[in-house]
């Protein structure tokens, strides 16, 4: 396949969080997009949003602003609900799939919720942490923390409130696009079984699990991340 790769970031981070694959892919090809209120975008949406308000703000942004067509969507946790969201709605449009870390269902713990919303830089810094597997250089930390740098802390409490709100696992049987999913094996936020779900329940997709990565895989194995990517093209 040689369509265009757009890629959404999970709570609370922005476009900057796939430097690492807008470069292995070439900018000509990869586009990574904020959404409304993180990074460099403006936010237009109001104080609580649905997984599927972010869709319909991101299918403008592709498709009004980038002006791309049949893009592949490929989105990393509440991204990855994003792009599930876009598989459903506007499916004829795209080209295809690739789900990182994300799941059909993303209930997020009262505790979580509760601390985005009263402190959440403290909060966010425990999700980054928990996002690590054991063996990742913690240093990822520090970047990963300048890359959310310009977006707002309220901006953490809104996404996972919109993760939590999430559920569309009755309906998987009716995306019928080339899906990729990728999941790290330490992935404490979204285990590997949500992967497997995922899998399981659209048709024809492939699943690939990485060693020695948590929730944050496509930058704690980034060289892993981006072949299995660039090895499913090819074969699709």
């Amino acid at each position: 396949m040689n369509h265009p790769i757009v890629f959404i970031h999970g709570s609370g981070d922005s476009a900057r969080i796939w430097r690492l694959q807008v470069a292995y892919f070439g900018t000509e090809r990869a586009f990574a997009i904020d959404l409304p209120g993180h990074g460099q975008r403006a936010d237009n949406l109001p104080d609580e949003v649905s997984v599927m308000d972010y869709a319909r703000t991101a299918h403008n942004i592709i498709f009004d602003e980038l002006q791309l067509v049949h893009p592949i969507i490929a989105g990393h946790s509440l991204g990855g609900a994003i792009a599930l969201a876009m598989g459903l709605e506007y499916g004829s449009e795209l080209g295809g799939l690739i789900l990182i870390g994300t799941g059909a269902r993303l209930r997020v713990h009262p505790d979580l919720l509760k601390g985005a919303k009263e402190t959440p830089q403290q909060t966010n810094l425990q999700l980054q942490r928990l996002a690590l597997a054991a063996t990742t250089d913690p240093t990822i930390l520090t970047g990963t923390a300048e890359e959310q740098a310009k977006t707002e802390p309220s901006m953490l409490y809104r996404d996972l409130a919109a993760c939590n709100i999430f559920d569309i696992m009755p309906r998987l049987n009716e995306i019928h696009l080339p899906t990729l999913i990728i999941c790290g094996t330490e992935d404490r936020l979204t285990p590997v079984k949500y992967s497997e779900y995922l899998h399981n329940h659209i048709a024809g997709s492939t699943l690939i699990t990485i060693p020695q990565a948590g929730h944050y895989v496509f930058r704690e194995q980034p060289e892993a991340v981006n072949k299995a990517i660039e090895e499913w093209l090819r074969e699709d």
